[in-house]
């Protein structure tokens, strides 16, 4: 019997959890579907990520409400991919906040991410309709920006190239919590589609030196005590080579896409096949380290039949 295309046949709803992993911090998670941060402040609050749909960022609001009636007044987003953007509407903050890159992949990208992602994970944009279109950001900053909600000091920084090129962590020194998105996962599949492999290992240096007491990350449950961080960063770390060094020896010597999958396939099943979203993301992370190990250093740009017409030559 053929496999499900990407995460079609993925419908059964996940269990949410809303775990405190500072004073006043959140991370919203869901069995392995896409995180959202809250961080509480004096008079307002930020989300970090916003869902993809209004009505599943709807979901957020009811745990913030749990916590706090303070009114939300930021919403951050680590980078441009739909299932993290385009719910962002429903929390009607007055700042959204993207990093320069984010945005420009936006301009670029945008749509073609969100009929290629909708197409994958239909369960994920519960209540499409309501989405009013793509998210632009209000702000936006090159490599650093502090934010303060009264005296609650919040550092968004981009570290260096990994999940995408536009990736930004968000850190509260007085927690010495970070909010990574995807560029640390948890049990969970890293999606590499739009990665930068050979930077991804740098880039979790930098969050390693944070020496973080908790993070919560893009997918999975919240990190919390050092040697929590420090396991998921070295098991993120490990997944990343996994999938790029057997794709770069292939493509080294004139191999295949195919023989490339294979290659993957052999080191990362026996370590990763458990992993939520592994067999939706395997496909896309060898046909983009595939094509890094080739030379090709900005990602193609997925779209909705790119992603058939691969999933056909691996899957098929």
């Amino acid at each position: 019997m053929a496999m499900a295309f990407a995460s079609q046949g993925d419908t059964s709803e996940k269990s949410i959890s809303f775990t405190e992993v500072g004073e006043g911090l959140y991370a919203f998670t869901a069995e392995g579907d896409p995180n959202s941060g809250v961080i509480i402040g004096d008079d307002s609050v930020m989300i970090v990520e916003a869902q993809a749909t209004p009505r599943l960022a709807q979901k957020v609001i009811d745990c913030v409400r749990s916590v706090t009636d303070k009114p939300i007044s930021h919403v951050v987003l680590t980078h441009y991919h739909a299932v993290r953007v385009l719910g962002a509407s429903a929390y009607g903050a007055h700042q959204i906040i993207m990093s320069d890159a984010a945005r420009a992949m936006v301009v670029e990208r945008g749509q073609e991410d969100w009929d290629s992602e909708f197409q994958r994970f239909p369960r994920l944009f519960e209540g499409h309709e309501s989405i009013p279109g793509l998210t632009f950001p209000t702000t936006t900053f090159s490599d650093e920006m502090t934010i303060y909600l009264g005296n609650r000091r919040v550092d968004l920084m981009h570290l260096g190239r990994a999940h995408t090129a536009g990736d930004i962590v968000i850190h509260v020194p007085d927690q010495n919590v970070m909010f990574t998105g995807d560029i640390v996962e948890y049990h969970s599949a890293c999606y590499c589609g739009d990665g930068h492999f050979c930077d991804w290992g740098d880039t979790l240096n930098n969050i390693k030196a944070f020496d973080l007491d908790a993070i919560a990350p893009g997918r999975g449950d919240a990190l919390i005590g050092k040697d929590m961080v420090q396991a998921a960063i070295s098991n993120t770390r490990d997944f990343v080579e996994s999938t790029y060094r057997p794709a770069a020896k292939v493509a080294a010597r004139g191999g295949t896409l195919k023989e490339a999958w294979d290659a993957v396939r052999a080191k990362c099943d026996p370590k990763f096949s458990e992993y939520a979203i592994y067999e939706h993301c395997l496909p896309f992370n060898v046909s983009r380290a595939y094509d890094e190990a080739r030379g090709m250093d900005t990602p193609r740009i997925w779209t909705a039949q790119r992603d058939l017409d691969m999933w056909e030559a691996l899957q098929g």
